[in-house]
């Protein structure tokens, strides 16, 4: 069942002790074989990796590897552990329910495969900066326990003829090999409309060759595209994705669970939280953010415990005078 290819990786990932590399592989493995009929081998495969894999984390089993980016790769990508989960994050309800569903298809994406379904694991995520699109990525890889990858747009581009495509299969190629929530933020560096006025052909080969592999890709790991501006994506990319999540500046109840968040180390029973609101109004998550955090400073540096209403209101006036709004 398993093909040269894969024996081939085997081998190497266990020889190099890349414990990630080996169970991804042996889940393709599993995945080949249900598609091919032989649903109990399948099965049994999968049993036996999710088995290793807890076991590896107990005191008594292999300690867990951490996936570092080797060679070229290491200018592609970075890599980090997030600790953050999505009930940390202050989302609408509509928004929270939709990731908590690509979580939900995750964790059974074996029982789905065993009934001819895919899990959903390729998302585009649009709307306003600052709005929580990035924190998300971070979330999901610590709800799946993944690494998370970001790609480096600075290294992946370059001018020369072909690179940036070579360049972006080794990223695809990574992405099948080692399991992991794959983040491209700023998305629209890459997926830019190919028919725009000011398109070079190169730019125009790489989006058709993010097209290609997006819908060559079929691993367990999870691709996440984030942009400020949707408006300046390929439309062929859109239908690309199993589910685009619009991001949308905070409502007053958002705004208020961000605040009461920030602000829980300290004393804020001062604080008039419908005049807060109406301060943070059109503030992004992360300006309301950043105003929690200097009203907090400078309580803490007044000698106080207590964060004042009127220093919160101040702080996300200031906010908003910053960005010109």
């Amino acid at each position: 069942m398993a093909t040269a290819d894969q024996l081939r990786a085997l081998i190497e990932s266990h020889g190099e002790g890349d414990d990630d590399r080996f169970y991804s592989v042996a889940l393709q493995v599993a995945a080949q074989a249900a598609r091919s009929g032989h649903g109990r081998i399948a099965r049994e495969l999968r049993d036996l990796v999710d088995q290793h894999k807890v076991n590896r984390g107990t005191p008594g089993g292999r300690p867990v590897p951490l996936a570092q980016p080797r060679g070229e790769l290491a200018g592609l990508l970075t890599v980090t552990y997030p600790k953050v989960r999505l009930d940390s994050m202050a989302l609408d309800e509509a928004t929270r329910g939709r990731l908590y569903r690509v979580v939900r298809e995750q964790v059974a994406r074996g029982q789905l495969r065993e009934h001819g379904f895919a899990p959903q694991r390729r998302l585009l995520l649009v709307g306003p900066p600052g709005t929580g699109k990035t924190m998300t990525a971070s979330a999901l890889a610590g709800e799946l326990a993944l690494p998370l990858f970001t790609v480096l747009f600075d290294g992946l581009i370059s001018k020369f003829l072909g690179e940036t495509a070579a360049k972006l299969r080794m990223v695809f190629e990574a992405v099948t090999q080692v399991r992991g929530v794959y983040l491209f933020d700023e998305f629209d560096a890459l997926g830019g409309e190919r028919s725009a006025a000011n398109d070079v052909g190169e730019i125009r080969r790489v989006l058709n060759a993010f097209l290609q592999f997006l819908e060559q890709d079929h691993s367990d790991s999870v691709i996440v595209a984030a942009t400020n501006h949707p408006d300046l994506l390929d439309r062929a990319l859109f239908r690309r994705f199993d589910v685009l999540i619009p991001y949308a500046l905070p409502d007053g109840v958002v705004a208020e669970r961000i605040m009461r968040a920030r602000l829980s180390s300290l004393d804020a029973h001062a604080v008039d939280w419908s005049s807060a609101r109406r301060a943070a109004a059109g503030l992004s998550h992360a300006e309301i953010t950043r105003a929690c955090e200097d009203a907090a400073k400078q309580a803490i540096l007044d000698g106080s415990a207590s964060v004042s209403g009127e220093a919160l209101v101040t702080a996300l006036d200031q906010s908003r005078a910053a960005r010109g709004g």
